[in-house]
């Protein structure tokens, strides 16, 4: 009697030993613990530690709760402005509601993944170029609230949306880079006639001052034959003004002419040519084509160069 008591004690703590293994459960601190019980939802989320569930009847499924990173696969699209994109993001969410999340969407994982593609190449169509380039905090704000509108109904809350690279393609980064150079030169130039124009105006103030001084001018001079020959030089070229050239231009023609000195003769009115001008002309009378004689061919013959006069 003793021994069967035994054995049924035995095989009662057996079991019941199996029953708290199958139906023990532990949830972790970030998670929470959906129960269904014959396929309805039982109740709020089982909290983190040790829970107890009814083996067989009751399924639990975990949730995690933690911050969850997930990339965005990048989205090729045109701009407003015609500009031919390839965009891509990162979205961070977590679960708020354990209960919606399984109970209201297949894979809400999967559904955020979706919806961030097709809200990223919404933006894209909506905006410049220039602010997907410049103004990414308006685009990331438009496009976190374009996210967050049906993520609530699921559980989820988007925490936060980042555009994180834009490529462009080749023809538009030249483009780009001669815009952006084009620019540079613009502002180069004008900083320079700015200076210029502050030079010029230093310049006028100096030839101002120095027109009231004539010996200002000439210390200047002599400064700048100073700096040019601290250079060692071999060859100083100094300015000459050409005022003083034209004074002395007026002063030799101006100079009168010594007595005694004959005037320059004028040159004859008669040719060139050393004939004297009282010389009669002469008639010269050229050789017909008849006078000359001609051999049996046609030619003329030899002329001998002893006997010409």
């Amino acid at each position: 009697m003793v021994q069967e008591l035994l054995a049924a004690g035995v095989v009662t703590l057996s079991a019941g030993l199996v029953y708290v293994a199958s139906a023990a459960r532990v949830v972790k601190q970030y998670e929470r613990g959906v129960v269904f019980r014959l396929g309805r939802l039982s109740g709020p989320p089982r909290p983190p530690g040790f829970t107890m569930i009814v083996p067989v009847v009751d399924r639990m499924r975990k949730v995690n709760m933690q911050i969850v990173t997930m990339p965005v696969p990048a989205q090729e699209g045109i701009t407003r402005d015609n500009v031919t994109v390839r965009v891509d993001a990162v979205v961070y969410f977590k679960v708020v509601d354990a209960s919606h999340a399984i109970v209201r969407v297949e894979d809400y994982r999967f559904a955020v993944s979706q919806m961030a593609q097709t809200s990223l190449r919404s933006i894209i169509g909506k905006s410049d170029l220039d602010d997907l380039l410049s103004n990414r905090e308006k685009l990331n704000q438009g496009l976190e609230l374009m996210l967050d509108s049906p993520a609530i109904g699921w559980g989820v809350q988007i925490d936060r949306v980042e555009i994180k690279d834009v490529s462009l393609p080749e023809t538009m980064k030249r483009s780009m880079a001669r815009q952006a150079e084009a620019d540079r030169e613009r502002r180069a130039r004008v900083i320079n006639a700015d200076a210029e124009l502050q030079a010029s105006k230093k310049l006028a103030e100096a030839a101002s001052e120095m027109s009231e001084q004539p010996a200002a001018l000439q210390l200047r001079l002599l400064q700048t034959v100073v700096a040019v020959a601290a250079e060692k030089n071999s060859t100083l070229v100094l300015p000459f003004p050409v005022e003083l050239l034209r004074f002395l231009e007026r002063a030799a023609n101006q100079q009168p002419q010594a007595p005694g000195t004959p005037p320059p003769a004028s040159a004859a009115p008669g040719p060139a040519t050393g004939i004297p001008a009282d010389a009669a002309p002469r008639e010269v009378t050229a050789p017909t084509v008849e006078s000359i004689p001609r051999t049996a061919n046609g030619t003329a013959p030899p002329v001998d160069a002893e006997a010409a006069p």
